[in-house]
């Protein structure tokens, strides 16, 4: 079709049309939007479940690490007693202090595995601390996305509902659209949707912002129809440039 025609159609019709085509295009943005904000909701659960994971096994480490070193620390207090024990009946002066010099040895390795457990157990502490604040998270992250599931289906189901309405209104109005430019426009509403149309803006199209000429500006007036030399949109006056 040529940039314009001898074909009458109304500024409200086509003003209509495209409030229909951008409420549509609005609708089923939102509609898009749903299924993201449960996956990102999900996205968060998944990622205060796998920080609870990574410290409770952090935790798991940690103290099987401290248990380790209690037991070498009783095992060497009991070596200690035996030690102890040689030392009393110890043949020379030699196995006497071979004995002592075993239980220092062995008394000084105690004294720093002591302080490590210690050590060991505060970090336990500090651990478990931080493991009660993220499964807190956890529960909090849990809580707010079942309520967000419930929001998003609701808000789905007023959206979707909406939409029909929009998409019956649609289908009524454009019964109105004259016989001859039915088939152009469905083409181009299918592959543009509400850029398919656009207003006069001063005197560009607003769309594209190219500029018209007065010919087209004139077809305008006199309400017929106008597609853009550009952009190939349907062009219209907004409602605050009637016809003269």
């Amino acid at each position: 079709m040529s940039t314009g025609s001898n074909i009458e159609i109304s500024a409200p019709l086509l003003r209509t049309l495209h409030r229909i085509h951008r409420q549509l295009t609005d609708l089923r943005s939102q509609l898009s939007r749903c299924p993201r904000q449960i996956k990102a909701g999900e996205a968060m659960v998944a990622k205060a479940q796998a920080d609870v994971d990574e410290l409770q096994e952090k935790l798991k480490k940690t103290k099987l690490a401290s248990d380790e070193k209690q037991l070498q620390l009783k095992s060497r207090e009991a070596r200690i007693v035996e030690i102890n024990v040689k030392l009393n009946t110890a043949a020379s002066n030699r196995e006497f202090t071979t004995f002592k010099e075993q239980i220092a040895a062995d008394e000084q390795a105690n004294s720093v595995l002591s302080d490590e457990i210690l050590e060991g157990l505060e970090y336990i502490d500090e651990l478990q601390a931080e493991l009660d604040s993220l499964k807190a998270e956890l529960e909090k992250q849990r809580s707010e996305h079942q309520q967000r599931v419930v929001d998003v289906q609701a808000k789905t189901e007023q959206l979707q509902a909406e939409l029909e309405r929009v998409e019956a209104e649609l289908v009524e109005t454009e019964k109105e659209i004259p016989s001859a430019v039915r088939p152009d426009y469905v083409r181009l509403t299918a592959s543009k949707g509400e850029e398919a149309l656009a207003p006069i803006d001063g005197d560009s199209c607003g769309g594209c912002y190219q500029t018209l000429t007065t010919q087209v500006m004139s077809q305008l007036q006199l309400s017929r129809l106008v597609r853009c030399p550009n952009c190939n949109a349907f062009l219209y006056l907004p409602e605050n440039r009637r016809v003269t």
